[in-house]
């Protein structure tokens, strides 16, 4: 069987924790920040760990991680 690629798009925006858990950043924190609290854009900063729904298709599209 050939090797897998990596989806390189993917590959750049999630990470594997210690724990085998994938990690991401958080969305709406690019533009329009004016309106947004200070407090929402500062819970925007830390990263969150990817729901378990999505974690299936993550493995086709990143299977060396």
């Amino acid at each position: 069987m050939p090797k897998l690629k990596t989806k390189r798009a993917a590959a750049k925006r999630f990470q594997k924790t210690a724990s085998g858990l994938l990690k991401r950043n958080k969305a709406y924190k690019r533009h329009i920040l004016t309106k947004k609290s200070t407090k929402r854009k500062r819970n925007l900063r830390q990263s969150a760990i990817m729901d378990e729904t999505n974690v299936k298709n993550m493995k086709k599209v990143l299977p060396y991680l």
